[in-house]
């Protein structure tokens, strides 16, 4: 057996309890609040730089918590992640909201600002719910590493991984069931990018209420960036 092969069981973060890595939550969450900040002034919500400070101010706490692995959760820490994602999100679904609206109602001329916007808020959209679904599948990050499997809230996706463990051998030494696998943030990304574009599950199944109702937020929000509001710039460029 090869030594990849060999050490399938033992590659997983899982595995002596180290916890998933911080920075990736960090960045992602990073570059939500950017895309927030270079916004056009009327799609804002508040001044701003009001909730972009509110943000800040929430991640702040959640990485003296964890600072580089997420080994470590209180009620406090799941509060402030949760209401992290929380502002991000309607905020994003606010901006999209004031986009279809000045599109709709306003006349809007400046269709070159109008597709960057646009593609602001979709990319908002793919990061935060990417977020969304890390923070809440399985009972989160720190609770997927740190938990044992029999002791995991009930799962709000279905990975693929999860279901391999009677493939060919080279695909079950991968899965969840024979290496101890479990998704980290670049797999609900993953969902994420796929529901943006796809508008639909492709390889990974929501199986909870609140999956299926955030996907499908998701996609529509999608789906209103790339029919109304992008056809809309496209054609005011004409």
């Amino acid at each position: 057996m090869s030594r990849n092969r060999a050490n399938a069981q033992i590659r997983h973060p899982r595995h002596k309890r180290r916890g998933e890595a911080r920075l990736p939550g960090v960045i992602a969450t990073l570059a939500a609040i950017t895309l927030y900040l270079a916004l056009p002034e009327q799609l804002l919500i508040a001044p701003r730089y009001v909730l972009p400070a509110l943000e800040l101010l929430l991640l702040i706490p959640l990485i003296a918590i964890n600072p580089k692995r997420l080994t470590r959760q209180t009620k406090a820490f799941r509060v402030l992640s949760l209401t992290l994602v929380a502002v991000i999100a309607m905020s994003n679904l606010a901006a999209l909201g004031i986009l279809v609206h000045e599109l709709v109602y306003a006349g809007v001329k400046d269709g070159r600002s109008l597709l960057v916007a646009a593609l602001q808020v979709w990319l908002t959209n793919i990061i935060v719910f990417g977020l969304a679904y890390w923070e809440l599948d399985r009972g989160g990050p720190v609770s997927r590493t740190q938990s044992p499997r029999a002791e995991l809230p009930l799962a709000d996706f279905r990975f693929s991984q999860d279901e391999n463990d009677d493939a060919v051998q080279e695909v079950a030494d991968g899965a969840s069931g024979t290496s101890d696998w479990v998704p980290t943030l670049t797999d609900y990304l993953y969902i994420s990018v796929t529901n943006s574009t796809a508008f639909s599950p492709t390889d990974t199944m929501p199986l909870s209420t609140r999956a299926k109702l955030m996907m499908t937020v998701q996609s529509v929000a999608a789906l209103m960036t790339s029919l109304l509001v992008i056809a809309r710039a496209v054609s005011i460029l004409r």
